[in-house]
């Protein structure tokens, strides 16, 4: 570092010649006054003071500064910075005039990061080659960082090159380094690389594989098909399972949007299999790296258990046991308060003599029915009714209400059951409403899209299907739905105040799903096709309740969590039910999940008690990477173990196959007083570079005229001066 020191006045000859008449006139004044005195030497050292200050005083006037200019003896810096991310490997440059296939973003850029390319400016600069993605590796792009980086490694930073797609989705604002550059008059010349538009492709979004299935039922598995082709077209999907089976469906891809489709596989053995869903390759599109998804499910073979709570035995009750007794996949119990009985039970296999005692008991269902059933002293007491809606809460079972003329529901309406009802019902006329013609159920668009009333393939014919199912003669006495729950099905015709009679819906209460069903009909939907409808309807509503409750269960624990297809960077809730060796519910106690991600990552859950009399505890887990978490569930009082997992949808911050956003580059050049030069004219970033003037000097200037040391010292003259002419006897 060079330094060079001057002393600048910075005023005109006016004020100069003011100072010097000034300070001739006191000199004189000054000889006249020591003549007098008789050449006293005393007199002579005073005038001189005075005429010193009067000398500093005429300087001051003239404003000098005292400046210190620092020249650096090393070279500039040219910070070139190129992006490594992700989305580099994006295929959508396309050279000017050069025919052929797309070409890599980050193999467009590979010149531009060998020191060779920079060669014609060592004789004058300094180049530093830096790559960058973001603090969290590869999953995301962060422009910020590296330019403010830029600015603190380098002293002697002359300009800055960045060469990018400019896709950034991590970190502040890079317009905000930007700033700081335009501050330091250091500019940043940007070069774009990528297509500001879409290329054509097809895009595999997603693959919604449920948790588990069941060995011998059909799984359904959603898709999402995201198109940039300008036209419509028909594509045969493929679902090939890691046991060798294929399944292929024909799927309408629409045009410049989402297209969303399910295809289903009936697995027939059990087992832990790994699906992967294939699109074939369109001749139009481009980007052939995201037509492709897997994902764990794992197939079982259980029974779930089901508990019907029913007074009178009506045809919607016989029917509707007879489906659950001749399920495979169900064991139910049955429980009939019929008034002519001399004590509870029944002729089979099936029935039980009471309501189960003892919260291991109850807890051993996973769906509950309760018909027309009232709160009695010779049916439910207010404490059973109690005990079934925290087996709802706490460990997650579903509740099913299905309403009679008899009305003995409307009694429950006083018991804690209250809580759970998806419908507000008008308590005036308990018996609710019949009528000699068949009425029937139309379906709402959210009962459209739901699996439980997914009685065809399709929705066109799903629909015709619910418009021709035999009608019901009675229904329910419903006011409307109450908040929070989804109407599946209306009545086709009657209203009141609040729109359409709600007869099928559903709602979440705590970990649990309760669905009201307004009519006892659907008995009447095997007319004509045997079981094809009824069975299939109760078998979708029995395995949509207690899927959640058997997502993974051990001999003292189950683990379950929503949502059950969870997004990254979503936050899950995961709950637990831990039961004590004996069976009884695990009241207090540590327990802890430890969660490994995919990138071998683990982080340990401590769950909190929420329900200690149904041993349920709770925790909370946020994902930050896609693709299959392990979970070791372990509670420390009981010794239990419980090992599962878990599969998180969705893709990382950073992706292949979106288009250059060049108007973020383009920016920071312009807030930056930089330019942007495209990636074909490469070459003119080293023409640019070498025009730039030599950075200016460092100067430091220091204004004497007014510095309050100099005040000062001026001041302590000027008193200095009065003091000795007092002492002198002149005054």
């Amino acid at each position: 570092m060079s330094t060079r020191s001057s002393l600048l006045f910075q005023t005109g000859p006016f004020t100069i010649a003011m100072a010097v008449v000034s300070a001739l006139a006191t000199a004189a004044f000054g000889y006249i006054a020591w003549r007098r005195s008789g050449y006293r030497r005393t007199i002579g050292l005073l005038e001189l003071l005075r005429l010193s200050i009067v000398i500093a005083a005429g300087l001051l006037f003239n404003q000098p500064e005292w400046v210190k200019e620092s020249r650096p003896t090393s070279k500039p810096v040219v910070a070139v910075l190129w992006d490594n991310s992700v989305s580099m490997q994006t295929r959508d440059v396309v050279a000017n005039g050069k025919p052929g296939a797309p070409a890599q973003r980050s193999e467009s850029i590979k010149p531009l990061t060998e020191p060779g390319f920079w060669s014609e400016l060592a004789d004058r600069y300094e180049v530093v080659l830096t790559p960058f993605s973001s603090a969290a590796g590869d999953t995301a792009s962060d422009l910020h960082t590296p330019l403010s980086d830029a600015i603190s490694q380098h002293g002697q930073l002359r300009a800055v090159v960045l060469v990018s797609d400019g896709d950034w989705n991590t970190g502040a604002p890079p317009v905000d380094a930007a700033t700081r550059f335009r501050l330091r008059e250091t500019p940043v010349f940007a070069i774009p690389v990528g297509s500001a538009i879409r290329l054509p492709d097809v895009e595999l979004v997603s693959l919604d594989a449920p948790t588990f299935g069941i060995a011998g039922k059909q799984v359904r598995i959603p898709i999402t098909i995201e198109s940039s082709l300008p036209q419509d077209y028909v594509t045969s999907v493929r679902l090939e399972t890691s046991s060798g089976e294929t399944v292929e469906k024909q799927v309408l891809v629409g045009a410049m949007s989402r297209s969303t489709d399910t295809l289903v596989w009936k697995p027939e053995q059990t087992g832990d299999y790994t699906l992967k869903v294939v699109i074939p390759e369109h001749n139009d599109e481009q980007i052939l790296t995201n037509n492709t998804r897997t994902a764990p499910i794992a197939i079982r073979e259980e029974k779930l258990r089901v508990l019907v709570v029913e007074s009178y035995p009506r045809w919607e009750y016989r029917y509707l046991r007879n489906a659950l007794s001749r399920d495979p996949g169900v064991e139910v119990s049955c429980l009939l308060f019929h008034p002519g009985l001399t004590k509870q039970g029944g002729g089979n296999a099936d029935y039980i003599k009471e309501f189960p005692s003892g919260l291991d008991e109850l807890s051993k269902f996973d769906v509950v029915f309760i018909g027309d059933v009232g709160c009695s002293g010779d049916q439910l007491t207010a404490e059973q009714c109690r005990l079934i809606k925290g087996l709802v809460e706490h460990q997650a079972s579903g509740l099913i209400v299905m309403p009679g003329w008899q009305g003995r529901q409307v009694s429950l309406l006083d018991t804690e059951l209250a809580d759970l009802y998806p419908v507000q019902l008008d308590v005036s006329r308990p018996e609710g409403w019949g009528a000699r013609t068949p009425n029937h159920f139309q379906l709402t668009e959210t009962g459209r899209r739901s699996l439980l009333t997914k009685l065809a393939d399709t929705r066109d014919e799903n629909a015709e299907i619910w418009a021709d199912l035999p009608g019901f003669q009675w229904y329910a006495p419903v006011l409307r739905a109450r908040a929070g729950s989804e109407v599946l099905c209306v009545h086709e015709s009657a209203s009141n105040q609040y729109g359409r009679l709600p007869l099928l819906a559903t709602r979440t209460f705590g970990a649990g799903k309760v669905l009201f069903m307004g009519s006892d009909g659907a008995w009447r939907w095997r007319k004509g096709v045997e079981d094809k409808y009824h069975y299939r309807f109760w078998s979708q509503v029995i395995r949509w309740m207690a899927y959640q409750r058997n997502m993974a269960r051990g001999e003292t624990m189950r683990l379950y969590y929503s949502p059950d297809q969870p997004l990254l960077r979503q936050t899950l809730t995961i709950n637990a039910n831990v039961m004590e060796n004996s069976g009884e519910p695990l009241a207090d106690g540590e327990v802890v999940a430890r969660i490994t991600a995919p990138s071998g990552k683990a982080e340990t859950i401590r769950f909190q008690s929420t329900g200690q009399e149904w041993g349920a505890f709770s925790g909370r887990f946020t994902s930050s990477e896609p693709g299959k978490h392990t979970v070791a569930l372990s509670a420390k009082p009981t010794g239990g173990l419980l090992e599962t997992s878990f599969y998180v949808q969705g893709d990382l911050a950073e992706k292949i196959g979106q288009p250059a956003r060049i108007e973020v580059l383009e920016e920071i050049a312009r807030v930056s007083r930089g330019q942007t030069i495209t990636i074909d004219n490469a070459d003119d970033a080293i023409n640019r570079l070498t025009a730039l003037p030599d950075p200016p000097a460092a100067i430091r200037r220091l204004q004497l005229w007014s510095n309050p040391f100099v005040a000062a010292s001026i001041v302590t003259l000027l008193g200095v001066f009065w003091v000795l002419r007092k002492a002198v006897g002149l005054i």
